[in-house]
């Protein structure tokens, strides 16, 4: 890559280069002149395993790709990776929209195509904090309760999510949860204890309102918590009467269904396409907990799973072995990775940058050995909307750097935005959101198409110098 630019850098006070704070001034030299980079996948035969079965499942369409695309918020929104994932479900065949996790009882921002609601309250960890102990798994959350009425309903909202499998992904693949497909609401009369109130009148005593209603003034003492016979007008005793009457309540009975344990889940599976189910916690459980779900269909093709979490790093992913563990459940056949933005505001250095990028590629590739990996450059954006990101065209020079020695693929998208000068650009087509960080809906599409145009031309080149 030919990247030539001119930066000083100025720090005010005492202020350490790599502290926490956005302290950094970024002077530019002016006279910087930017080359524009073909849009391409550069190492592309790092991918040489993939393209080939993705070569033999075009043509034989009897078989699943799995892709996982991995990274922080700009991939927990599902803008830029979903685009990515239609183009080529559009192209290579929709087997299913993959792994979902339910952020919304996470309280935080999801997918929309699936939609997760519960009447339970539900705790819940992301991987950037301290280790607490928290089950954190393969969505990069931890998501879990005590309530023994924790039902999660599951409903698709987009036919191309419908799906015949479900796997459920539980810490240590325990069996937290049961299934089923219908719910039905029955009415049950129970007997209740009628309440009845007494407002005080001028020149009653407790005495006469306990005559009146037949009970004993010691009871109604008790009943209101008084201590002395002194009652005052206008206030309001509770009398304690034993009559009852009967009250209507609904409640939610489910037709159960045990899913099958296999190797690091559980799954359910249907011969019909399925737009709704129900996790029901299991009697057996003493807790629940939820790592995730795959929803697969029966088609041959490409299923797309998307792991983001809002502010995370690639150290955040390495502080849990049980990212990498339940992993192995999604059969990777690439890993996309993009991040980057996180740790540039974290001012770190490039070279601790790329120690985190290769933790993750040697943890993965212990545990799921066959994986390709793609690495994306990191987004173009500004500190304090004014100052370019001059750490984000560090890391790009890394990863370009290391590339073949760690053997993975590249999309450098940084250079396709524009690097440290595409803001203006950016601006002018509404691509990047007010804080200069995080991308509009737009903009999020631009990256999927510019990545999806490298893609197919990559794949392309591998078919024409493999004789397809």
């Amino acid at each position: 890559m030919n990247l030539k630019f001119s930066i000083l850098f100025t720090l005010f006070g005492s202020a350490i280069m790599w502290a926490q704070t956005d302290s950094l001034y970024v002077e530019i030299d002016t006279t910087v002149q930017w080359e524009t980079q073909p849009n391409k996948l550069i190492n592309s035969a790092a991918m040489a395993t993939f393209w080939t079965k993705l070569q033999k499942n075009s043509l034989q369409k009897n078989g699943k790709i799995s892709i996982v695309h991995v990274g922080d918020s700009h991939i927990q929104a599902d803008l830029f990776s979903g685009y990515f994932r239609r183009k080529l479900q559009e192209q290579f065949g929709n087997a299913g929209r993959g792994f979902v996790f339910p952020h919304s009882l996470a309280k935080t921002n999801g997918i929309d195509e699936v939609r997760f609601s519960s009447l339970s309250v539900w705790e819940s960890q992301r991987n950037i904090y301290p280790d607490t102990g928290a089950p954190v798994g393969l969505s990069g959350f931890a998501l879990f309760t005590r309530s023994i009425d924790c039902a999660i309903e599951v409903q698709i909202r987009k036919t191309e999510a419908a799906f015949h499998t479900l796997k459920i992904i539980t810490p240590q693949n325990q069996r937290m949860f049961d299934v089923a497909l219908q719910a039905q609401s029955v009415t049950v009369e129970t007997e209740v204890q009628q309440p009845q109130v007494h407002k005080i009148k001028n020149g009653e005593s407790l005495s006469v309102i306990a005559d009146k209603y037949n009970v004993s003034v010691k009871a109604l003492k008790a009943a209101n918590g008084l201590k002395n016979n002194n009652i005052r007008a206008g206030k309001s005793l509770q009398i304690p009467v034993n009559q009852t009457v009967k009250k209507a309540t609904q409640r939610w009975e489910y037709n159960r269904i045990a899913p099958v344990l296999k190797e690091g889940y559980h799954e359910f599976t249907s011969d019909t396409l399925q737009h709704r189910i129900f996790l029901l916690p299991h009697a057996e459980a003493a807790s629940y907990a939820l790592n995730g779900l795959v929803l697969e269909n029966k088609n041959s093709g490409l299923i797309y799973h998307t792991i983001g979490v809002n502010g995370a790093k690639f150290s955040d992913y390495n502080k849990y072995a049980l990212f990498f563990e339940q992993l192995k459940v999604l059969q990777p056949d690439l890993i996309v990775l993009s991040l980057g933005t996180n740790e540039s505001f974290d001012k770190l250095i490039s070279t601790e940058y790329i120690t985190q990028l290769n933790v993750f590629l040697e943890r993965v590739r212990k545990e799921v050995p066959q994986t390709a990996f793609l690495v994306t450059t990191p987004p173009p954006s500004l500190f304090k909307r004014k100052f370019p990101n001059t750490f984000v065209a560090d890391y790009t020079q890394e990863i370009l750097k290391q590339a073949e020695v760690q053997n993975y693929a590249v999309w450098d998208m940084f250079s396709q935005l524009g690097g440290l000068f595409g803001m203006k650009e950016a601006v002018k087509q509404g691509w990047i959101g007010a804080d200069r960080v995080h991308y509009t809906k737009a903009g999020y599409e631009k990256q999927g198409q510019l990545l999806t145009d490298a893609f197919l031309e990559a794949f392309q080149l591998f078919n024409s110098e493999n004789g397809k």
